[in-house]
């Protein structure tokens, strides 16, 4: 089962609230409407808080899952095929609104509703859901037979600059994305992620209520969203914004474990990695590349700008980077050249980058880094997140502030940049090989070897550290094509040993050793002994 199924299986939204709670959790567990008098209830982000922390004193209960079989069994085109009207959008008749709300319906996998609410003078207003705000005419499905009160699965939020297409949506568990500049969605974000990549299955956290609340700043919109797990609840404060064509969220989160989590993950992102440069294991396709992220770029507390490229690997990977107090990290997508691969449908070249910058004081910890198997591009294979070092208990509270940019131009170092890795088999072309190598060719382009006049050959030098196997055939030279530098090395793997590799590359001036690039870090694995095939052609 893959992620995306797992997904379904879970269901994917909402929890039902439980009954004793505090004023705020009282009013959340009532049907749609408005509390006496046709008034809402107060509502603030510290009672949010208070209300999560109230719930992870209880016992998590699982929702029911049961739709009504007029949308339970609709296909995927059916469902599609449920559009929300416009004109019903929130805030539509309010011509000072850069922002719109429209939701999603249940159905299909969206089996469990979420709750939303509008915040007008501090009060929290339910949303009530009814037939007629969706348009069923080309679903096949008969408003009739659809309870009133039955409830959303999501939301899309839509700016003035486009009423037309959605700049982000909320849908399924945790998960949420947006746009950049291109307006194009690509790699997704969730709220939490629970012991990914663990023996155990993976827990999937849920946003059971939103609410929306305009600010004085008309460029400026407010979701506000409860988060509830078997582990975990969470309140979650998220201010979005559109700068410069680009989506910005600064995210406060809360959280209150009901129990000890083996593996937190804060500001998880979920992307997929099929085929690049690099990584060509199931290179059938008639595209030269198929991804949303090509890599994962962190910049360290210690101020090293570090660069990891992606892979479909034959098995999971996990990786783990420690780091004190990160200055961010994100899933890019530096590679926006069309002509890498050729996809004039959903054209991956725009698809945006997607980086965290933490606010305060994140401590210890390291950033993770899961890698799945997938042979097929709608399967989400890439995962990365912070797990904090301190040990996660119940009873305690945690908090977290970071800002989510969705980018088509991420922040780089001064120094020059990795923008292509590439790799094969090693060894001296015209030379019958004597033994297995793989060859690995890093570009770096930008910062002090891109000013027009690029270093010398003999001025730059490579700086290579390898976990295991031997290092030979190194070069360093400029690469006028793409105003870069291109380094080369072959890699001699030990015998019968499969083994992940490490490896770790930088330029640095040859006169005084200061560093040119960021690292560029790599996992190798080697072919098994029996697929080391040398190649040699026969006239050598």
């Amino acid at each position: 089962m893959d992620r995306r199924e797992l997904l379904k299986a879970l269901g994917l939204f909402g929890t039902a609230l439980l009954p004793a709670a505090p004023a705020l959790a009282r009013a959340l567990e009532k049907a749609p409407g408005v509390g006496r008098e046709g008034r809402g209830e107060p509502f603030s982000y510290a009672g949010l808080k208070g209300m999560a922390r109230h719930f992870a004193g209880r016992p998590w209960r699982d929702p029911a899952k049961t739709l009504p079989k007029a949308i339970r069994d609709l296909t995927w085109d059916q469902y599609q095929a449920i559009r929300y009207r416009p004109d019903h959008a929130l805030w539509a008749d309010r011509e000072d609104a850069d922002f719109r709300f429209q939701f999603f319906h249940l159905g299909l996998h969206f089996e469990t509703p979420v709750k939303i609410h509008e915040i007008v003078d501090g009060e929290a207003r339910p949303i009530p859901y009814r037939t007629d705000l969706f348009d069923f005419s080309d679903s096949g499905v008969d408003p009739a037979d659809l309870p009133e009160g039955l409830g959303f699965a999501g939301f899309r939020l839509l700016h003035h600059s486009d009423w037309e297409r959605d700049v982000a949506a909320f849908l399924g568990a945790s998960y949420f994305r947006a746009t950049s500049a291109s307006r194009q969605f690509g790699l997704s974000a969730r709220g939490l992620a629970v012991n990914t990549a663990l023996p155990e299955p993976e827990e999937f956290p849920r946003f059971t209520h939103f609410w929306f609340e305009r600010l004085d700043d008309a460029d400026r919109v407010r979701v506000y969203a409860f988060l509830d797990s078997p582990s975990v609840t969470g309140a979650y404060r998220f201010t979005l914004a559109r700068e410069q064509g680009d989506l910005i969220m600064d995210v406060d989160a809360a959280l209150y474990p009901r129990q000890a989590i083996e593996r937190l993950g804060v500001a998880p992102l979920t992307s997929m990695y099929q085929v690049g440069e690099n990584s060509r294991r199931v290179a059938w396709d008639w595209r030269p590349e198929i991804h949303d992220s090509d890599g994962l770029a962190m910049h360290t507390g210690g101020g090293e700008w570090l660069w990891r490229p992606l892979v479909n690997p034959p098995r999971l990977r996990f990786n783990s980077y420690g780091d004190d107090n990160p200055r961010g990290f994100g899933l890019l997508q530096r590679d926006q050249d069309f002509d890498h691969y050729q996809d004039d449908g959903v054209f991956y070249e725009r698809r945006p980058s997607l980086w965290v910058e933490p606010r305060g004081d994140w401590g210890k910890g390291a950033v993770q880094l899961v890698e799945i198997p997938t042979l097929d591009e709608t399967f989400d294979n890439i995962v990365a997140f912070w797990r904090p070092e301190e040990p996660v208990q119940a009873g305690r509270e945690y908090l977290f502030g970071y800002r989510l940019s969705w980018t088509g131009q991420p922040p780089r170092p001064s120094l020059a940049r990795c923008v292509a890795t590439r790799t094969g088999l090693g060894g001296v072309v015209g030379q019958p090989r004597e033994y297995f190598s793989w060859r690995f060719v890093v570009d770096f382009r930008g910062g002090p070897i891109s000013d027009g006049e690029l270093p010398a050959m003999g001025e730059v030098v490579p700086v290579i550290d390898s976990s295991a196997g031997r290092v030979e055939i190194t070069s360093a030279r400029p690469l006028h094509e793409i105003d870069g530098y291109r380094a080369m090395f072959d890699l001699v793997p030990p015998e019968d040993d499969l083994t992940p590799i490490n490896l770790r590359l930088f330029l640095k001036r040859e006169s005084d050793g200061a560093p040119l690039t960021e690292t560029w870090i790599y996992q190798w694995s080697p072919p098994p002994m029996e697929e080391r095939d040398l190649r040699n052609p026969g006239h050598l």
